[in-house]
């Protein structure tokens, strides 16, 4: 079977990559090595895969490739491509998130409407829920996007359901909750956090820390997409979270005993959209996919660690 990965030299999509060739794909990545964080970092999640002779990899915006070239022979889609960042996504940046997050969904989706697809899966995010009154956050919460981000992760899983249902576009979207290890992006919190101590400098905390998250470890995130593919019901949606909430300022004490560091805090104001709770409702996937999460949030930042060292320390 082949498999186009969007976004495929990203965080979460590299990992999936590696799955679905370990399983026997064959695996068409594209990444388009936006300048969100550096490119070297992307470049390390990909070197691996080049070598495979099962992996074929473009580089291209998926606004200007010939779509319908790329999915002639393709069973599974897969598409995690997107500007990704809450506080990037106000004022000018706004229009490159349009551009990303809503119209390159809108025309993969034109092409897919015209393809024998086994299932297209959506790579969302807990951000479409923002303010949401519900904890836990169910698939049938109120979505109270509260960032543009989120705004356009909304509006991108919308496309798919409307594809869906209009066209047959066998669309499943899948909402990630605040995903974690080895390859997590130079923006994310946990990265920030190890930077900061394998560089023996304070780590900058945005607000009190009394904000929680669902922290969500790659592999079961993994897990989650190669479920999909094989059980997910089109047209559905499914949160996966990770089922280890916490507040902020609780994971410092974690941190400094795996680290064996002292950690040194630099308050900073509250970000414009940061949403202040997350907390996942997974029984839906759980009953749908047969998912549980497996990694304990120490185990899986014990990985990170490990992994954040050894990248700064090249």
């Amino acid at each position: 079977m082949n498999c186009l990965v969007t976004g495929a030299a990203g965080f979460i999509a590299s990992h999936l990559c590696r799955r679905l060739l370990k399983e026997g794909f064959k695996v068409v990545g594209i990444d388009s090595f936006t300048d969100f964080y550096p490119k070297r970092i992307k470049e390390k999640n990909i070197k691996p895969l080049r070598k495979d002779e099962n992996f074929e990899f473009i580089t291209g915006d998926l606004n200007d490739l010939d779509l319908k070239k790329i999915l002639k022979k393709t069973n599974y889609v897969f598409h995690h491509a997107a500007q990704a960042g809450v506080r990037a996504s106000w004022g000018d940046n706004f229009s490159v998130y349009l551009k990303n997050n809503i119209e390159a969904t809108q025309k993969l989706l034109e092409v897919a409407k015209n393809r024998n697809l086994k299932k297209f899966i959506y790579a969302s995010s807990s951000s479409v829920y923002g303010n949401c009154p519900d904890l836990p956050m169910s698939e049938t919460s109120p979505l109270h996007p509260f960032s543009p981000y989120g705004v356009t992760k909304l509006a991108a899983e919308n496309l798919c359901l409307l594809y869906c249902k209009n066209y047959g576009v066998p669309s499943i979207s899948l909402r990630f909750f605040t995903v974690y290890g080895p390859g997590q992006r130079p923006d994310m919190a946990f990265h920030k956090f190890f930077k900061a101590l394998a560089k023996g400098k304070q780590i900058p905390v945005y607000g009190d820390g009394n904000q929680t998250r669902d922290f969500t470890y790659i592999d079961d995130v993994i897990d989650a997409n190669f479920a999909s593919l094989k059980k997910g019901k089109v047209g559905e949606i499914y949160n996966i979270g990770g089922g280890t909430r916490k507040k902020l300022k609780d994971i410092f004490p974690l941190l400094e005993n795996i680290c064996q560091k002292q950690v040194r805090l630099a308050r900073k104001e509250k970000q414009k959209g940061d949403m202040p709770h997350t907390f996942a409702n997974i029984e839906k996937a759980r009953k749908d996919l047969n998912y549980s999460p497996q990694i304990k949030l120490r185990d899986g930042l014990k990985e990170e660690w490990l992994w954040t060292k050894k990248l700064y320390s090249s």
